[in-house]
């Protein structure tokens, strides 16, 4: 299931998402100034374009000071100044609060796909029992002089935990719904290829076909191992996953436990109406759990940003990684927004995503920054805890 950790994880990317749209968006409304005071070609009257310049640097300037301080401008005795810097501005405010709604959406859109690429995944079985026949139908009428004898999938097509799988009524009608089938040619060639090319050779495959029709809880391991090998992990299937989900490096993991707890649950006494996994225990708080810390990291930005600036002796604070940055403002947020989260828990969390998507002393340096801020923060009353926030703090 999903847990708080790949939410903060999207919590995150969605962030480093919106900050490089904002500096993209700066320097769109800088281009507007720009396009402002551009000659104009087709006039009739010669410009004075020295003048131009000189408005469109004092524009600039006065745009970048507000950036800067966000302090009102105060007006120039031009009016077309004023007028391009206003427009610059109205540009960025509009253009960074849309990016903030997109970006929150696709946070929560990059969540819910990972319960898609499990109702997805599911339908695999079904779609590998297609290659089969398509090729067990395709040898039967190619006449050859070969005198090997063709591989017998019988058992496999046949497989009791397959039948069970592709019946379940919440699989057929969460596939229909979401458009979930596996029936597009590059996905069916990834299958062929892993088909031909991996599990045809793998001996554990070869011995299940070559038995005799044996028990359920034979046919329910087969279906976790090819999971297990040619799914989550062999070359065909994970390369075209891979390419075709941008998130599947980091959604594996919670995939892989949905699906293979997925096989698990179906036993021989499970029926048609067996409820497949959900996304987490509850969804619902766990995205508002997301959502909150989005918004609310972003809503105290500045606050955040000062207290690092304070913390960080002999250091820049615009030199900090901006990874580093957006993970030590949501630990902050974290640890005054969710009163029942205890500070160590937090702590720990932000320290373990350092070290996956930031440097390599981004480690040391989250941990001392924070540990030092939740100390001062906690006595000054300024972080309170309640309830299992409190476990920590005896």
């Amino acid at each position: 299931m999903l847990n708080r950790r790949t939410l903060r994880i999207k919590v995150m990317q969605a962030l480093y998402a919106y900050h490089q749209a904002v500096g993209s968006d700066f320097l769109l409304a800088i281009d507007r100034i720009a396009d402002a005071f551009a000659p104009d070609l087709n006039s009739p009257e010669p410009q004075d374009r020295k003048m131009l310049q000189g408005q469109r640097k004092m524009a600039e300037l006065i745009f970048k000071e507000w950036h800067k301080t966000g302090e009102e401008p105060e007006a120039t005795d031009d009016t077309d100044v004023n007028d391009a810097v206003k427009d610059a501005i109205k540009y960025y405010q509009k253009a960074v609060g849309k990016d903030a709604t997109y970006y929150a959406g696709q946070m929560v859109y990059a969540a819910e796909s990972i319960h898609n690429q499990y109702i997805h995944l599911l339908n695999i079985p079904e779609a590998l029992l297609q290659v089969i026949e398509e090729e067990r139908v395709r040898d039967s009428r190619r006449l050859t002089a070969a005198k090997e004898p063709l591989l017998d999938a019988t058992r496999l097509l046949e497989n009791k935990a397959i039948e069970k799988l592709i019946g379940n009524l919440q699989l057929q009608d969460l596939t229909i719904r979401r458009a979930m089938r596996w029936h597009g040619e590059d996905e069916l060639d990834a299958l062929r290829t892993a088909w031909r090319n991996e599990m045809k050779q793998d001996p554990e495959l070869l011995s299940y076909l070559a038995a005799p029709a044996g028990s359920y809880e034979e046919d329910q391991e087969i279906l976790k191992h090819l999971y297990k090998t040619y799914v989550f992990k062999g070359e065909s299937l994970p390369a075209y996953i891979e390419e075709d989900d941008l998130n599947w490096e980091e959604n594996r993991a919670v995939v892989k436990n949905l699906v293979i707890k997925t096989v698990k649950m179906l036993d021989e006494a499970a029926d048609e109406n067996l409820v497949l996994m959900s996304l987490s225990a509850n969804w619902q708080e766990d995205k508002e759990f997301a959502e909150s810390l989005y918004q609310q990291t972003l809503a105290d930005d500045e606050k955040y940003e000062k207290l690092i600036a304070e913390s960080v002796q002999n250091w820049d604070v615009e030199r900090v990684a901006l990874t580093d940055k957006i993970l030590l403002k949501m630990a902050l947020c974290e640890m005054h927004l969710f009163r029942a989260i205890p500070v160590k828990v937090t702590i720990n969390e932000y320290i373990e995503i350092s070290k996956m998507y930031s440097t390599p002393k981004s480690k040391q340096f989250v941990n001392g920054i924070l540990d030092k801020l939740a100390q001062d923060l906690t006595a000054s009353g300024a972080i309170r805890k309640s309830g299992r926030g409190l476990l920590d703090n005896q």
